[in-house]
């Protein structure tokens, strides 16, 4: 959960919700038409559209049940809801990133979905993409989207180097970096210095920030420097852009890699949409994807995201019948191979890699990336909140203004704070 919510927020959540049902309209009255308000988290220039559409042909089959869409800003989203839901007027529908389905059920905000037209033939949904939408054993999400994270290359730029396969471990980069500088003079590589994407490191050397099953903080374990005095090794190394932390530095990374001035990063299937729009993909095949680089352990991991769709547990019964109804039909093998045919997006079902899917660009490489190397979060309802410290001192320690220890040490103290019956 984050650590406090500004007014400014608290007036636009409180704005947003008095676009929601949230109980107030028609009680549990069952009768006549019912209009359902779904806050959307995804991007509202690529990936709204297809949403929209897909309601659409929803309200065309289901006469009596209407849906106002409201896009709400993703770095925004999780406060706007936590202040609605607490005040009962949330949407009826919300698209959850998956570390906060947990911390919200266990704050009784979500419905459970078990049993009810949302969560129809689970035998069809990723096994561990169905466990990150449960909490204590009810599922509060119907998996929509999935992602992870993998190295993203240029193709290209590459050969020119001398190089037809990406690297696949941390002094490969540095190797490849360094002839990508020399042979085009562009950057090798860039490091976003972001909590999330440093999990790969964290993995990479066997630990993550926690020991959710043994109830460790790790964060600041031996494993865990390791892992980030190797993102500072890359980043000294020849070819590597220059750490950027400023506010637009990921927004900086994306231009930079999509125009050909780097030719590695780090990212996920998200912003697929947006590098083939760009002047260096205008041929998609120019763009590699692949694993994430393996750490000094020799073995490689990514974190396991995505967005489930969940149903306020506030909304009247007549409301959370037709949410319900909406999720199933939003989170169907059908409707996601329709929406990564127009998104790009990974569906969450077995059914919907259909062989047309599969052909789409990015897809099929990164469901290779779940099944290799991606790691399920533990099912702590903390875990979200974990990224904030740990982001605020990693930037600290990049950019040498703290030593590793002293940074990672720092991050842990927040972290007993949090997590008090953790060692």
């Amino acid at each position: 959960m984050r650590r406090g919510i500004a007014a400014t927020a608290l007036v636009a959540a409180l704005a947003l919700a008095a676009t929601a049902c949230g109980g107030d309209d028609g009680g549990d009255k069952a009768a006549g038409p019912v209009t359902l308000t779904w806050w959307d988290t995804s991007n509202a220039t690529n990936e709204a559209p297809t949403y929209k559409a897909m309601i659409a042909e929803f309200e065309k089959a289901n006469k009596d049940i209407k849906v106002k869409y409201v896009n709400v800003p993703f770095d925004q989203a999780q406060n706007k809801f936590q202040t609605a839901a607490g005040s009962k007027g949330a949407p009826d529908i919300i698209r959850a990133e998956v570390g906060w389905t947990a911390s919200w059920a266990k704050s009784q905000f979500l419905a459970p979905l078990d049993g009810t037209d949302a969560l129809k033939d689970t035998g069809d949904i990723t096994p561990s993409l169905l466990k990150q939408a449960q909490y204590q054993g009810k599922t509060y999400g119907a998996p929509f989207v999935t992602d992870s994270l993998g190295l993203m290359w240029n193709k290209e730029i590459l050969k020119k180097a001398g190089y037809d396969k990406a690297p696949t471990t941390l002094d490969e980069v540095k190797k490849v970096s360094k002839a990508v500088k020399e042979k085009s003079g562009v950057d090798g590589f860039q490091l976003r210095a972001d909590a999330y994407f440093e999990l790969p490191y964290l993995f990479g050397e066997g630990t993550d920030m926690v020991d959710a099953a043994g109830k460790k903080i790790t964060v600041n374990s031996p494993e865990a420097v390791k892992a980030v005095d190797q993102s500072k090794a890359l980043l000294a190394s020849p070819g590597v852009a220059k750490l950027d932390v400023t506010a637009d530095s990921y927004a900086h990374m994306m231009d930079a890699f999509n125009t050909g001035k780097v030719a590695m990063i780090v990212q996920g299937p998200w912003e697929l949409t947006n590098i083939y729009k760009g002047a260096a993909f205008k041929d998609k095949a120019n763009l590699g994807i692949s694993g994430v680089p393996a750490g000094s352990t020799g073995k490689a991991g990514a974190p396991t995201g995505g967005h489930n769709l969940s149903v306020y547990a506030g909304s009247d019964k007549a409301h959370q019948a037709a949410a319900q109804k909406f999720v199933g039909f939003m989170t169907s093998g059908e409707t996601q191979a329709k929406i990564a045919l127009k998104n790009g997006t990974l569906p969450t079902r077995t059914s919907a890699y259909t062989a047309e899917v599969k052909a789409t660009p990015g897809i099929s490489e990164f469901q290779q990336i779940l099944s290799d190397s991606a790691r399920p979060r533990p099912e702590l309802p903390e875990y979200s909140s974990l990224f904030a410290d740990l982001g605020t001192n990693l930037a600290k320690i990049l950019q040498g203004q703290v030593s590793t220890q002293k940074g990672l040490d720092a991050t842990a103290e927040s972290y007993k704070k949090l997590l008090k019956d953790f060692s």
